[in-house]
């Protein structure tokens, strides 16, 4: 009676593990033929539609400008979607087109100190974005995006200009990637 009692334990146990090892094993099975397009990046693209994306120059259509601004803009743009896609950049005739300008740059007085002068300001860049996707048209849009710092009056516009614009750039280059490709 006790080997018996000892066998059915023994059996239980056997059945479990196999049963564990069964549920595993499909689980894995299941997960590994998924495919999700989703990448740490962000980015979702199905690259056997699209394969091309043609990044046109942006312009400054802003009444205040700092020159090196639109290289600085337009570089950091090409350079989000070479870094982080393997799209192929191309001149025109892209599967996804993105195109625009720099509507606006400004600077304003963000607050106000106690005897009555600015105490900060915000440097501000916004562009408008033309977006085509030239496999899927329903994705198309125009849109415009901002981005701001601030900065302490006590330093110079100067000598804080070209850290600043960089910052913003970073930031909108980022945000146009997460609109075009990213779709969360």
């Amino acid at each position: 009676m006790k080997f018996e009692h000892m066998m059915n334990a023994k059996t239980r146990l056997s059945v479990s593990r196999w049963l564990c090892v069964c549920l595993i094993s499909v689980t894995s099975l299941l997960l590994h033929g998924c495919s999700v397009s989703y990448k740490f990046n962000g980015a979702s693209i199905d690259y056997t539609k699209v394969k091309t994306i043609q990044i046109a120059e942006f312009p400054i259509r802003s009444s205040y400008v700092w020159g090196p601004m639109e290289a600085i803009f337009n570089n950091m743009l090409k350079d989000e979607y070479s870094s982080h896609t393997r799209l192929i950049q191309v001149r025109r005739n892209g599967d996804l087109k993105i195109e625009g300008e720099i509507t606006n740059y400004s600077q304003r007085n963000k607050s106000v100190s106690s005897e009555g002068y600015s105490a900060q300001a915000e440097l501000s860049i916004t562009v408008n974005v033309r977006f085509t996707n030239n496999t899927k048209h329903s994705e198309d849009f125009e849109q415009q995006f901002t981005a701001t710092k601030s900065y302490e009056t006590t330093q110079s516009l100067s000598s804080v200009q070209e850290e600043l614009v960089t910052q913003m750039c970073e930031d909108l280059t980022e945000q146009i990637f997460n609109a075009t490709v990213a779709q969360w």
